[in-house]
C-alpha cells in the first residue's frame, strides 16, 4: 500500500504558476505509476497528467498540454505537477493517485486533495 499527501495548492491570479507536490509513504514508490486528477464543482473528475514508474512515459490532457509538467523524484518518494499559465478553468481540487498497472490503468490509491483556485 501507499499513502499519498498533496500540498502546494492555493489562490493564484490567471497567468500565474503553482507547483503541486505529492509525498508518498512506503518503500515501493518507484513501482507505481502516478497521476494527477482534478475535479471542479459540478464536473466529473478528470485525469490531468500521469507519469510511469520510471518517468519515461507521460500523459497530459489536451486542456493542459504545454502548460503543465508532471515529474517525479523516486529518491524523495514525491511526484510534482508544475502548473504554468493558469486559467480560471483550472480551478478545482487536485488529487494525486497511484497504481501499479500503468498510467492509463485504474488508480487504486488516492490523496485527500488540494484546492487550486485561479482568479480572473
Amino acid at each position: 500500500q501507499v499513502q499519498l499527501v498533496e500540498s502546494g495548492g492555493g489562490l493564484v491570479q490567471a497567468g500565474g504558476s503553482l507547483r503541486l507536490s505529492c509525498a508518498a509513504s512506503g518503500r515501493t514508490f518507484s513501482r507505481y505509476a502516478m497521476g494527477w486528477f482534478r475535479q471542479a464543482p459540478g464536473k466529473e473528475r478528470e485525469l490531468v497528467a500521469a507519469i510511469s514508474w520510471s518517468g519515461g512515459s507521460t500523459y497530459y490532457a489536451d486542456s493542459v498540454k504545454g502548460r503543465f509538467t508532471i515529474s517525479r523524484d523516486n529518491a524523495k518518494n514525491t511526484v510534482y505537477l508544475q502548473m504554468n499559465s493558469l486559467k480560471p478553468e483550472d480551478t478545482a481540487v487536485y488529487y494525486c493517485a497511484a497504481n501499479v498497472a500503468g498510467i492509463k490503468a485504474p488508480y487504486d490509491y488516492w490523496g485527500q486533495g488540494t484546492q487550486v483556485t485561479v482568479s480572473s
